[in-house]
């Protein structure tokens, strides 16, 4: 929607003043959002995962250009008929019709500037892997040289610049995250042709990291479906799948249909995808979802 910008404001930035440390993180403002204090130096620092990073930041930046894209197209429409509205001086129509320009301009602006700062922090994720990895090779050298005190030295010196860069890449990956929008995801119902039956209760769990969802529908007699919820907001992860698990609920029982795993790669997109999976091995019973970025 015009006006409206879906992705949360840029919360880092780099400094103007040059400090001692070469960090990643002394380029930045150290202040990171709540949800990433974790990622602060001396924190429990995970192995990163520069592969899935880029397929992330791919699709991401593909996702972002649509709507960039689509937003030009809207402008340049809504000015086309900004020059006609101005020639029949209709003032009420044109000013609101300015007014529509603006707000469309301020969100054009918001897309370049977001893309402009995702493609920072994938360039600094970047040249953090390639120093990781140039010091690990180093260490890897080291390692196999004649034992002496200046090696020692060396390979303690290797080791901090191996542990520092990663530390660097997991707070870059931390601050990624932060400009992946939300994922609306919608219950669309299940699809089981002879397997749903009148009657029957279902509870479809979807979990992604730590977001959970649990939602419990009924097949009524019109063979329609009810359901306790139909949407739910996950925030995008780098390294998380969504896992969707459905159980059959019978009286005080339950009964396992299956568990899926479905990645979110596809998802950044300005259209609402369609997902149709498979719950049970031989597809006799099938979910649907549709999911908004």
């Amino acid at each position: 929607r015009a006006g409206l910008c879906p992705f949360p404001e840029i919360l880092f930035s780099p400094c103007s003043k040059s400090l001692s440390r070469s960090s990643v993180r002394s380029r930045m403002s150290l202040k990171p959002p709540k949800a990433y204090n974790s990622l602060q130096k001396g924190a429990l620092i995970w192995d990163p995962k520069p592969l899935q990073v880029k397929k992330i930041f791919e699709a991401l930046k593909k996702g972002l250009k649509e709507y960039l894209a689509a937003h030009q197209a809207e402008l340049d429409y809504l000015s086309g008929r900004h020059k006609d509205t101005k020639r029949n001086s209709r003032l009420a129509f044109y000013y609101d019709l300015d007014k529509q320009i603006r707000s469309v301009e301020r969100y054009i602006r918001k897309l370049e500037f977001h893309i402009s700062k995702v493609e920072e922090l994938y360039e600094a994720y970047c040249i953090q892997c390639r120093l990781r990895d140039g010091a690990t090779n180093m260490k890897q050298a080291f390692s196999l040289s004649p034992a002496s005190k200046a090696s020692r030295e060396s390979l303690l010196e290797l080791y901090r610049s191996v542990q520092e860069c990663t530390e660097d890449m997991c707070f870059i990956e931390g601050a990624l995250e932060v400009h992946l929008g939300e994922f609306h995801v919608k219950m669309k119902g299940l699809v089981g042709f002879a397997r749903l039956c009148p009657g029957d209760q279902y509870e479809v769990f979807v979990r992604l990291g730590r977001q959970k969802w649990r939602l419990k529908g009924k097949i009524e007699s019109d063979d329609s479906q009810t359901w306790d919820e139909e949407e739910k907001i996950f925030i995008p992860n780098l390294h998380e799948k969504f896992e969707i698990k459905v159980t059959e609920l019978r009286g005080l029982a339950t009964v396992p249909v299956g568990v899926v795993t479905c990645d979110s790669i596809s998802f950044f997109s300005t259209q609402p995808q369609a997902i149709i999976v498979d719950i049970t091995e031989l597809g006799t019973i099938k979910l649907r979802l549709e999911v908004l970025w």
